[in-house]
């Protein structure tokens, strides 16, 4: 078992966790088909590192005073049902195509980055839900992707925070991960049954993303909002391109 790739690949996971309101799971799923796990095995052993990974995260978001309970339950209830649906989902769907799926997710995250802009300067004017339903809309989304995708739901959730509920970039980042927790508790179960998670891999891997998730968490609120909006762009760019490689090479 690569032992060190996994510690330095759980520590990455936990810095980008507090620093950008994910999971870690677009990192993980990648390096881990790179040491030569089945997209399958990748995504469902992801979200048991998430686990321990987002947890790190939150207790540290709520030891200094960024955690609202009421916004992550109202988030999480709705993502916990919906990851059982996202696993049944990536059990059916071939190796290859939960890459691509996987890619396409973060282009749209961008997008919707981009799109938020677009209504806060009035360029564009759409039908905005109502905050209750906004969150059940987002969590549910989020949880579908966390159990299809291995990943946290943060990825999709800081954007979607930030669109449906106008909702500044730093506390979106700081609810996502706190909703993570839940997200990641779901699939891991969901996978664990159906005989998919490789359970000392993904406890090394969290375990590494514990340090890293301290750290971030402690660095997110003195950066500027501007740069923490372009460098989650920029993941999510390289993560997208990354994982279309990733597809490219699983079918050739």
């Amino acid at each position: 078992m690569p032992w060190i790739p996994l510690i330095g690949c759980g520590l990455g996971a936990g810095l980008l966790s507090g620093l950008l309101g994910i999971g870690g799971g677009t990192v993980l799923v990648p390096i881990l088909l790179l040491l030569g796990y089945s997209p399958l095995q990748a995504v469902a052993t992801s979200s048991l590192a998430i686990i321990v990974t987002a947890s790190s995260g939150t207790w540290q978001n709520w030891r200094m005073g960024f955690i609202d309970l009421e916004r992550i339950l109202l988030l999480g209830l709705p993502a916990l049902v919906a990851a059982q649906v996202g696993v049944l989902l990536a059990d059916l769907m071939p190796g290859r195509w939960l890459l691509v799926a996987f890619g396409c997710l973060m282009l749209l995250n961008i997008y919707l980055l981009s799109l938020r802009r677009r209504l806060k300067q009035k360029i564009f004017v759409g039908p905005m839900l109502r905050p209750t339903a906004a969150r059940v809309v987002t969590g549910s989304v989020a949880g579908a992707i966390a159990g299809l995708l291995g990943v946290g739901g943060g990825a999709i959730m800081v954007p979607l925070q930030m669109l449906l509920l106008q909702e500044p970039i730093k506390r979106a980042i700081q609810t996502s991960l706190g909703v993570i927790v839940l997200t990641a508790l779901s699939s891991t179960l969901g996978h664990g049954l159906q005989g998919n998670v490789l359970w000392i891999p993904g406890l090394i891997l969290g375990l590494g993303g514990l340090a890293g998730a301290q750290l971030s968490t402690r660095l997110l609120p003195q950066m500027a909002d501007v740069w923490v909006n372009w460098l989650f762009r920029l993941f999510l760019l390289l993560s997208a391109l990354y994982s279309f490689w990733q597809a490219w090479i699983f079918s050739s």
